[in-house]
């Protein structure tokens, strides 16, 4: 199937579910398609806590009643796309992977392998964007003898990324540079490769609209929080996103960045209660105001946790400047607050199973906007989920250069 076929039939399907995946079971008592669905509804609501982190990974073999498993079907189908395999990088020098979490390197060693040996024509010159201290592009250049250039804001970074290049003899040039400012274009050429390991919304946005208008040589890609845009509003790259059904909003796009596999146990016990004392604060001011209505609250509320549920909830409300009348129990109400995020979390699995099928679309729009460009384009997954959600991995090559 084509790119532009692919991206019909995930514009289609998206849009014709919407009422699914927008629905916001945190700041929703109850949500409109439960009342289509009851028994699937009531089978989520039940279920605990521990339930639906163990489904969180996996929503699509939750054997839930219908049309759960027919939605899973689908969504496992539409967002399907190859595993790329690399050969893997032994007896590497230990400047290369100097003060890189074992994950993290991980994750640049299955990009580098793969974008070596998927893109076609070798690299005369690798440009690492926003680059950090350049472990991406310092091993591909390393690897294969090229020149590189690191392009990163940071002045600190920029310069320990120099400082282990010079130690591995590798031709490298780290540059101050704002990818985002319209003088960037002076540092990229037609002859370059480009590379870009979770790169952020708007800053890989940019990268790719550099990438066409100097008419770069070869692109390897791996998008990253696709809502660190600019607008309201997704702003669409390729002709057929811009004309697609789906329209996406800059709240919509952080669907595909509520998987997250790096949390230790301490973090995401936390999480659990910030989460669930937050809930417990929206259950006290919807009865204590008598309007059934979500007020949003700050991510680090003063005082945090370590005031316990009541001084939490107590500031919450004095953030929104509000005198509540205190409840019979904090005790009740914080039982009532892990209850709902119990519910909230197993409620999300549906939402879930569009979180894939929505950044494959990203992925499309950006894929269809190159192809249109004149590049030749792969999409793929460079390493398992398991090191990272956002594995996704775009090549694109310019077609006689």
């Amino acid at each position: 199937m084509s790119l532009a076929a692919r991206f019909a039939e995930l514009d289609q399907w998206l849009h014709q579910h919407q009422a699914l995946w927008r629905a916001k079971p945190f700041t929703q008592l109850s949500l409109a398609w439960e009342a289509d669905w009851p028994e699937l509804a009531h089978w989520l609501r039940q279920r605990s806590l521990a339930d639906a982190e163990a489904a969180h990974h996996r929503p699509q073999q939750l054997p839930a009643p219908e049309p759960f498993a027919s939605l899973a079907v689908e969504s496992a189908r539409l967002s399907q796309l190859p595993r790329w395999q690399a050969a893997s990088a032994e007896h590497l020098p230990e400047p290369l992977y100097r003060h890189i979490p074992g994950r993290k390197w991980q994750q640049i060693t299955h990009f580098a392998g793969v974008a070596s040996a998927g893109l076609q024509m070798p690299a005369t010159r690798w440009v690492d964007w926003c680059a950090g201290k350049g472990h991406l592009g310092r091993l591909l250049a390393w690897q294969g003898g090229q020149p590189l250039i690191c392009l990163e804001r940071d002045d600190t970074l920029s310069q320990a990324g120099a400082a282990l290049s010079q130690t591995l003899a590798v031709a490298a040039q780290h540059r101050q540079v704002d990818v985002l400012a319209p003088s960037c274009v002076e540092h990229l050429t037609c002859g370059d490769s480009l590379v870009a390991l979770h790169a952020c919304g708007q800053l890989h946005m940019t990268l790719l609209q550099q990438v066409v208008a100097n008419q770069c040589r070869q692109l390897a890609l791996s998008p990253c929080c696709y809502n660190r845009i600019a607008s309201a509003h997704y702003q669409p790259l390729s002709s057929a996103a811009k004309v697609a059904q789906l329209q996406v909003s800059r709240d919509d796009l952080s669907l595909p960045l509520q998987e997250t596999v790096t949390a230790g146990q301490r973090e995401r016990q936390q999480r659990d209660r910030s989460m669930a004392w937050r809930l417990a604060f929206d259950l006290w001011q919807r009865e204590a105001r008598g309007v059934d209505s979500y007020l949003p609250t700050p991510s680090k509320p003063p005082g945090g946790t370590a005031q316990g549920v009541a001084g939490f909830c107590r500031s919450l409300a004095a953030y929104h400047q509000l005198q509540l009348a205190e409840p019979n129990s904090w005790t009740q109400l914080e039982q009532r607050g892990w209850q709902r995020l119990a519910q909230v979390r197993n409620l999300e699995l549906l939402r879930g199973l569009f979180r894939r099928p929505l950044e494959v679309w990203l992925l499309l729009d950006r894929a269809l906007y190159l192809q249109e460009s004149g590049y030749q384009v792969q999409l793929g997954e460079f390493c398992p989920s398991s090191l990272t959600p956002r594995n996704l991995l775009l090549l694109a090559e310019k077609q006689n250069p």
